[in-house]
């Protein structure tokens, strides 16, 4: 896959990067070195690999799914111009 000069300058546009004429023929050779990079690495046979999510084997850290009201309710609204129950009360706005 090769790209075209109107690529360069579409791909600038799109990206919010203003580009000058000259700069266009470099940008362009450098996008077209990625590109054959990375048409390189899809040569290779990765059929046997399992994805990692890491370089270094490990377990991932995980709690329990609970939910829970934090076992503080009384200091979130300790603060609170009116509460009851633990809920803030707040001012009736809607007719």
């Amino acid at each position: 896959m090769s790209v075209d000069q109107a690529t360069v300058r579409r791909i600038a546009h799109l990206a919010r990067i203003a580009v000058t004429e000259d700069e266009v023929p470099h940008l362009q050779g450098e996008l077209n070195a990625i590109l054959d990079f990375v048409a390189q690495l899809d040569e290779v046979d990765v059929s046997g690999v399992e994805p990692m999510t890491s370089v270094t084997p490990m377990a991932m850290k995980k709690r329990v799914d609970e939910v829970t009201d934090g076992f503080y309710a009384d200091r979130v609204t300790a603060n609170a111009p009116a509460s009851d129950d633990h809920f803030f009360i707040v001012p009736k706005v809607v007719e």
